[in-house]
């Protein structure tokens, strides 16, 4: 959640930083108007606290010297009610105030780029080249029908679509894959931990999901409980509404999950193949971090996802994100984007963002900053999406003949 505090000092600023994000102009002002009521509900509750405050010193001075306090008991009393009332009156203000920050995103970094959408992202750098093909490469739905790996049909007749059932060496890459990739992080001070795939309304609002993206979850009906969209969300939840030692700072934590998502928004986009599934596999980053360490911590994120795949020899490029690209939580995002020969262009594999302190401000996660509490800065990333790596490896290790080879730094993991 933004910065109420800081809204209210400088509305100004904030206003035109959610601008950049594509906060809609009647949403700013709904936000501007709650934000005066609440100011205003402050200054009243203020000056009759004041006023009382004032008659009770008074009330003191009566007493001790005999006076009639009857009619000023009458005054305090009444103004009592009224103070009651200008607190409510406070409250509800407050309340509805952070109902309407609830749905609204984070601000974006001041070095974020401006622009509509993933095509005003901008790249920072490719890592490897490209193989050059002597045969027209294959897309990966077609390399897994033809080797055996990957049957979509099974996955809709046991779901439905965007579903799908991975045989033999299919089923043996994934493992393999989650395995190098939790080794990998681990050897780079992330902690490996296993959480829950069903959370609550709670961690979901913690980390951003909720109240705004419900329709993309899968929720468990009769229950306050949904199906996780990453581990992005139990992972940073672990430390909700807990004050950590400065001594514990910062926490790294790596996790395998699968994921759900109803892919509510996106209809019609990568229905063939393990593009965009219903149900996929990834391993995640997670960091809470003091708030001038996180832009490091940022960068150790992004260094070791891009090692994973130069490890595996995949080519892939690091893409900084646009305003308009950028996820509601975030307030800095840098894509990675595997090559897929056979589709002739980049897709995103990994995101590894920055959330400041927005996720944690929600979650109520803290730290002992001295003789204050501090909120720390969470920061998440795909290290990486297990499908979509697998994707990578059938297209960019395909052969003239279909068949498909094994990456090198995988064959351990396959008792090869």
């Amino acid at each position: 959640m933004i910065d109420l505090k800081l809204l209210q000092k400088d509305f100004d600023t904030v206003s035109a930083k959610l601008i950049r994000k594509g906060v809609g102009a009647a949403l700013i002002e709904k936000l501007k108007t709650k934000n005066e009521e609440l100011k205003k509900a402050k200054s009243s509750f203020e000056t009759l606290q004041a006023l009382q405050n004032s008659m009770s010193k008074e009330f003191g001075i009566y007493k001790r010297e005999g006076k009639d306090i009857s009619e000023l008991k009458q005054r305090v009393d009444a103004n009592k009610i009224v103070i009651n009332e200008a607190l409510e009156i406070q409250r509800t203000c407050q309340e509805e105030l952070e109902n309407i920050a609830m749905s609204i995103p984070n601000m974006p970094d001041d070095n974020v780029p401006d622009g509509e959408d993933e095509n005003d992202n901008i790249e920072i750098k490719k890592v490897l080249t490209p193989k050059e093909f002597s045969f027209t490469p294959k897309e990966h739905w077609e390399l897994a029908e033809e080797n055996g790996w990957i049957d979509f049909e099974r996955g809709v007749k046991l779901a439905t679509s965007r579903f799908s059932v991975s045989f033999g060496m299919g089923a043996k890459l994934e493992r393999a894959l989650i395995n190098f990739m939790l080794n990998f992080n681990s050897k780079r001070g992330f902690e490996e931990v296993s959480v829950p795939a069903l959370v609550n309304r709670t961690a979901l609002e913690g980390t951003g999901q909720l109240p705004k993206f419900e329709d993309d979850l899968y929720k468990i009906d009769g229950q306050e409980l949904f199906l996780i969209p990453t581990a992005e969300v139990p992972v940073t939840n672990l430390y909700q509404d807990e004050i950590l030692s400065a001594d514990e700072l910062p926490k790294k934590m790596t996790a395998y999950t699968s994921c759900f998502r109803k892919e509510a928004g996106a209809a019609g986009r990568d229905t063939r193949g393990m593009i965009r599934q219903h149900q996929f596999h990834k391993v995640e980053l997670v960091a809470l971090s003091k708030p001038d360490e996180s832009e490091v911590i940022f960068d150790e994120m992004v260094e070791c996802a891009s090692d994973i795949l130069t490890a595996l020899e995949l080519p892939h490029r690091i893409v900084n994100l646009c305003t308009g690209d950028l996820g509601f939580s975030a307030a800095h995002t840098t894509d990675i984007e595997v090559w897929l020969p056979g589709q002739n262009q980049y897709r995103e594999i990994s995101s590894i963002s920055n959330t400041r302190d927005f996720q944690a401000r929600r979650a109520k996660i803290r730290f002992k900053d001295g003789n204050k509490n501090s909120i720390v800065h969470t920061l998440n990333g795909s290290s990486l999406a297990v499908g979509r790596t697998l994707v990578a490896i059938m297209e960019n290790y395909q052969n003239e003949d279909g068949s498909i080879d094994i990456p090198e730094v995988l064959k351990p993991y396959l008792g090869m």
